[in-house]
C-alpha cells in the first residue's frame, strides 16, 4: 500500500513576489531573484521594512539586570495565538524593564553603532572569542545586545491595527515600545508577531527597543547573533486577514483540472461586530516580473461572514483551475506558481488585501517507489544546510542564498533539508521559484539537552506555539514535501521519544494534514517507539552503516515498515579541505579519518581525495553503493552542501583551547563558495546525462618526482583511459558499485595527465591537469558584473594566483590585498580555509589552494562603476569593474 498526499502550497507573508527561475537545465546563470522590501500593491494593508536606521550595542555582561526568568511571565502571552489550551495571562503590575535606560526615548545612543538589518553582531570577529568553542565557530556570539529605533506613526494611522513582525532574532527576544514591555519570543529561529496597536503614539515618534541574550554554549554550531532576519511594520484595518491567515490545498490534481481549497481566517480588532465580505481570485504568478498576471484563471465564491468584536472567524471555499500549470522540481519539471488574491470589504469599502503565492501539485509517498511529484517518480538528490552565508554570517541576504542554491542545482541537487531549524521565509520563496523540494525542520532537541543552553530548556513551554507558528507560516509553500520535528534526539531510543513524537505529530497534523512527518534518527532502530510514530523513516548514517561497517539498517527498517518512505536524512559527512591531498592514499572506498589516515595535522587539513570521514560517517562511494543495493531508499540529504561556520571536525577544540579550526570540513562546496573535488563526484551521479570528467589531484608536485601519486577521476562515463605525459596508464571500466576511476600506481613526473571518458563506447568527456609554473600574477573574475544599487545586492569576486600561462597555481598562499573605488564596498573576504583565523572584514587575505574571495556590495541608491582591485607582493595585480544600477 502506498501513502498518498495530494497537496499544494504557499503562504502569504503578504510579500511582493520574487522572480521565478524557470530552469530547463541545471546550469543556472547567476542572476538575482529580488525580494522587495515592501508590498506596494496592497489596498488596506501596508508592509513597511524596519530594516534601516538602528542603533546597536553589545555587552559581554548583563547591563540591565534582566533575564528570561524575570521576563518569562510577560513573554509567554505572545504565544497565545498558537496554543490550544488556556491562554497565558500576564501578571498584574508594571512589566519589568520600564526603568532600564535603553528603553527610554531620552537615552542618548549617539555612541552606539549605527546599522541596518539583517545584522549578525558576531561575524566581524575576532576569532578565538573567550568562552566560545570551535563547535560554535570561535566568534563572539555571546552577550546581551540592545537595538533601538524610532518608529513614526502618522495621524492617518489612527484606528488601524499595527503589528511588528520579526522574521528571526538570536535569541530570547524581548521588545519594548515607549518604555513598556510588549512581549517577545525566546527561540532564535522563530518568526513572530507582536501587536503594537495599544502601545504606539499616533501622530508622532515612538521608541522601539529590542533586547537579545545569548549564552556562550547555546548551540552545537555557529548560531550567529542579533536581529539577523528582516523586520516589518504591518498596518491593517481592524478587520483583516490574520497572521498566516490563509491555507491552500489542492486535493485533486490532473493535467486537465485541479481542485483548489482555500481557508481564510479574518480577525476583527474593532469594538463592534463586523460583517466582512471575503473574495478571492487566482492569477498566474509571472516568472519574468514577479507580479500577478492580468488574467484571472479562477475565482472562489464570495462569502460574507460576521466576525464578533475581538475575535476571529474562518471561511472555506473551493474552486477548480482548468489546465493547471503544475509546480514540480527542476529540471525534469517546472516550478510554476500561482497567487490567490484575497480581498476583504464592508459596504463596498476595501478593508484588506492579502496575497498568497502557492503551487498546484500532487505528491505521493510509497515504501518501494519513494516520492512522486505529479505522478512522476523523483529521486531525492539533496543536501543538508545550515543557515549561515560563510563570511557574511547568518544575516540573511537573498543573493548569497540564491548563489548557494544555484551552485547546488548546478551540481544536480533538487532538494534540501533545513537542518536543524526553521529557515528564513525568503529561503523557502527561493526554493519555490527555483524548484527545490524541502524537508522543513524545526527542532534539534526536545527534553534532553545537547548543550547547556539549547532549546531543551524552552521545550516544555514553547514546543506547541513554536510548532504551530512554524507550520502556519510555511504550509503554503509547494516546495515543502515533509515536516521534520527532530534531529538525533537524546531520547530517540526511549519510550519517551515515541510519546513526544506522537504529541508533536498530533499538533502538526492539526495544522497541516496534507504532509507526512518525520524526525532524523542516528541510533533508534526498527520497532522503537519513535520510528513507529513517524510517517517517513529518516536515517542519519545508520542506513548505510556507520564508519567502515557495511551492516546498515535500510533492510531492517524496510522490513519493519514496508509502506513507509525511507531516506537518508544525513549521509556521508565526508571531510576534506579544497585542493589539499595527503599521501599515502587509502585503497579502500571509505576510510575513517585520523592520524595517518587523511590528515595533515600541522596544517589542519584533510585530504581532498574525498574518501575520509569521521567514525559515524561514510564516503560518498559507500553511500551510493548502499542506496543502489537498496533501491527502495528514496534518496539522500548529504551532510553538507556547503561548509558552514562551527563544527570543524576533525579539528574541533573546546573553548579556551588553541589549535583548532573555525568552520566545517563537511561541505561539498567550501565556505567561500569554491567547489571541492567532491562536487564533481556528486554531479556525475546526480546528472548522469551531463558529460563530466574531473581529475584529482592537481599535477604540481616537485617533492614527489618518482613517487607513486594515485590519480582518481570522477565521471558520468562508464569507461575511462588515463594518459600520463602522452602514455596510456590503462583504460578501465567502472564496475558495479564503483563510482570513481582509480589509477593507484601512477608515478609522478612533471607534465600532464589527461583522461578520456567514454559512455556506451563513445568518447564522452575529457579533463587535463598540467604542471603549473611559479606564481606571476592575479586573475580576477566576478560572478555578476551588474548589481542593483540597493545596499543589499552582492557580487562575489574570485581572485586566482596564476602562472605566466594564466593557470591557477594550486598551492599558492600569497597574501592578497583588496581595494575598491566607486559607490560600493567590500563587506567580507574569505578563502575557504577552515583554519584561517583572519577576521572576515579584513581586506588582506591569503590565497588558499590558489584562490581567494571578496564580497562586494553597492551602496544604497548607487549607480555607476565600482572598480575592485587586488594586489600581492611580487605579482601582477588585477581589477574588475562592476556596474551598479
Amino acid at each position: 500500500m502506498s501513502v498518498s498526499v495530494q497537496t499544494r502550497s504557499l503562504l502569504g507573508h503578504c510579500t511582493a513576489v520574487l522572480f521565478m527561475l524557470l530552469l530547463n537545465t541545471l546550469l543556472v546563470e547567476a542572476h538575482t531573484i529580488q525580494l522587495p522590501r515592501a508590498t506596494a500593491r496592497s489596498k488596506g494593508r501596508e508592509r513597511i521594512s524596519l530594516n534601516e536606521g538602528w542603533k546597536f550595542s553589545r555587552f559581554t555582561f548583563n547591563p540591565d539586570s534582566l533575564s528570561y526568568s524575570t521576563l518569562k511571565p510577560w513573554i509567554l502571552p505572545s504565544a497565545n495565538d498558537f496554543i490550544k489550551g488556556p491562554e497565558h495571562q500576564p501578571p498584574s503590575g508594571t512589566p519589568p524593564g520600564r526603568n532600564v535606560t535603553y528603553v527610554q526615548a531620552s537615552f542618548d545612543d549617539s555612541s552606539w553603532e549605527g546599522l541596518n538589518l539583517p545584522h549578525d553582531w558576531a561575524i566581524k570577529g575576532p576569532f578565538n572569542a573567550p568562552g566560545i568553542s570551535g563547535g560554535m565557530g570561535r566568534l563572539p556570539t555571546n552577550g546581551v545586545g540592545w537595538y533601538r529605533r524610532k518608529v513614526t506613526v502618522a495621524p492617518e494611522d489612527k484606528g488601524k491595527s499595527i503589528f511588528l513582525d520579526i522574521d528571526g532574532a538570536m535569541s530570547y527576544s524581548a521588545v519594548w515600545v515607549n518604555g513598556r514591555l510588549v512581549g517577545g519570543w525566546p527561540y532564535g529561529y522563530a518568526s513572530f508577531r507582536l501587536d503594537l496597536t495599544q502601545h504606539l503614539k499616533v501622530g508622532g515618534d515612538n521608541m522601539l527597543a529590542i533586547r537579545l541574550d545569548n549564552a556562550a554554549d547555546n548551540s552545537r554550531w555557529y548560531p550567529g547573533a542579533g536581529i539577523y532576519r528582516n523586520v516589518w511594520l504591518i498596518k491593517t484595518s481592524p478587520a483583516h486577514v490574520t497572521q498566516y491567515g490563509t491555507f491552500i490545498t489542492t486535493p485533486d490534481v490532473s493535467d486537465g483540472s485541479a481542485t483548489v481549497n482555500l481557508a481564510v481566517e479574518v480577525q476583527n480588532d474593532a469594538s463592534s461586530d463586523q460583517a466582512v465580505k471575503v473574495e478571492t481570485e487566482i492569477r498566474v504568478l509571472d516568472g519574468a516580473t514577479g507580479q500577478p498576471g492580468t488574467d484571472v484563471v479562477a475565482k472562489f465564491s464570495p462569502a460574507t461572514i460576521r466576525v464578533p468584536a475581538g475575535q476571529k472567524k474562518s471561511v472555506s471555499s473551493s474552486t477548480r483551475v482548468k489546465n493547471p500549470r503544475l509546480w514540480g522540481p527542476a529540471p525534469a519539471q517546472t516550478p510554476n506558481m500561482y497567487v490567490a488574491m484575497t480581498t476583504l470589504s464592508a459596504k463596498g469599502t476595501i478593508l484588506d488585501t492579502y496575497e498568497t503565492p502557492f503551487g498546484i501539485r500532487s505528491v505521493s509517498y510509497d515504501g518501494n517507489k519513494g516520492v512522486s511529484i505529479n505522478g512522476k517518480p523523483v529521486r531525492i538528490w539533496g543536501t543538508c544546510n545550515h543557515g549561515d552565508h560563510g563570511a557574511l554570517g547568518v544575516a540573511f541576504n537573498t543573493r548569497a542564498a540564491e548563489r548557494q542554491l544555484s551552485m547546488l542545482q548546478e551540481m544536480g541537487s533538487n532538494s534540501f533539508r533545513t537542518s536543524h531549524n526553521p529557515p528564513t521565509p525568503e529561503l523557502l520563496d527561493l526554493a519555490d521559484r527555483m524548484g527545490f523540494m524541502v524537508v522543513d525542520e524545526i527542532f534539534d532537541a526536545w527534553n534532553v539537552a545537547k548543550t547547556s543552553h539549547d532549546f531543551s530548556s524552552l521545550f516544555p513551554d514553547w514546543h506547541e506555539p513554536d510548532l504551530r507558528a512554524f507550520i502556519r507560516r510555511d504550509r503554503n509553500h509547494p516546495s515543502i514535501i515533509a515536516w521534520s520535528f527532530g534531529n538525533e534526539l537524546g531520547e530517540q531510543s526511549a519510550a519517551a521519544g515515541g510519546a513526544t513524537a506522537q504529541s508533536l505529530r498530533v499538533i502538526l497534523l492539526s495544522e497541516d494534514p496534507t504532509r507526512p512527518t518525520t524526525a532524523a534518527m542516528n541510533v533508534a532502530g526498527p520497532g522503537t517507539a519513535l520510528a513507529s510514530a513517524l510517517d517517513i523513516i529518516s536515517l542519519n548514517y545508520q542506513g548505510e552503516g556507520h564508519g567502515t561497517s557495511t551492516n546498515g539498517s535500510f533492510a531492517a527498517f524496510h522490513a519493519a515498515y514496508p509502506d513507509k518512505v525511507i531516506w537518508s536524512s544525513e549521509s556521508a559527512s565526508t571531510v576534506s579541505t579544497r585542493g589539499t591531498y595527503v599521501f599515502p592514499v587509502t585503497s579502500a572506498n571509505s576510510a575513517i579519518v585520523g592520524p595517518g589516515s587523511g590528515l595533515n595535522e600541522s596544517a589542519l587539513q584533510v585530504s581532498a581525495y574525498e574518501l575520509y570521514h569521521p567514525s559515524w560517517a561514510s564516503s560518498p562511494d559507500k553511500v551510493f553503493a548502499a542506496h543502489d543495493r537498496n533501491p527502495y531508499v528514496a534518496g539522500e540529504f548529504v551532510w553538507t552542501g556547503w561548509d558552514y561556520l562551527g563544527e570543524p571536525t576533525p579539528y574541533d577544540s573546546p573553548a579556551g583551547v588553541s589549535g583548532g579550526a573555525r568552520s566545517s570540513y563537511f561541505g561539498i562546496i567550501d565556505l567561500a563558495g569554491f567547489r571541492k573535488d567532491r562536487f564533481y563526484l556528486y554531479q556525475a551521479r546526480w546528472r548522469p546525462e551531463l558529460p563530466v570528467a574531473h581529475i584529482l589531484p592537481h599535477w604540481t608536485w616537485p617533492e614527489r618526482v618518482g613517487l607513486e601519486t594515485p590519480v582518481h577521476v570522477f565521471s558520468s562515463g562508464d569507461e575511462a583511459e588515463l594518459f600520463v605525459n602522452g602514455n596510456s596508464a590503462g583504460r578501465v571500466k567502472r564496475g558495479q558499485y564503483e563510482y570513481r576511476f582509480r589509477w593507484n600506481k601512477v608515478v609522478y613526473q612533471p607534465g600532464e595527465v589527461k583522461v578520456v571518458a567514454y559512455k556506451g563506447g563513445k568518447e564522452w568527456a575529457v579533463d587535463v591537469k598540467r604542471t603549473v609554473g611559479e606564481a606571476k600574477g592575479l586573475n580576477m573574475t566576478a560572478d555578476r558584473t551588474t548589481i542593483r544599487g540597493d545596499g543589499d545586492d552582492l557580487s562575489f569576486v574570485t581572485v586566482a594566483v596564476v602562472d605566466e600561462n594564466g593557470d591557477t597555481v594550486p598551492r599558492a598562499s600569497n597574501a592578497i590585498t583588496f581595494s575598491v573605488s566607486g559607490p560600493g564596498q567590500i563587506v567580507a573576504t574569505d578563502n575557504g580555509d577552515p583554519a584561517d583565523m583572519t577576521a572576515f572584514p579584513s581586506l588582506t587575505r591569503k590565497a588558499f589552494s590558489g584562490l581567494s574571495l571578496a564580497v562586494v556590495r553597492a551602496d544604497k541608491g548607487a549607480s555607476g562603476d565600482i572598480t575592485v582591485s587586488a594586489s600581492a607582493s611580487g605579482l601582477k595585480g588585477a581589477r574588475v569593474t562592476l556596474k551598479a544600477r
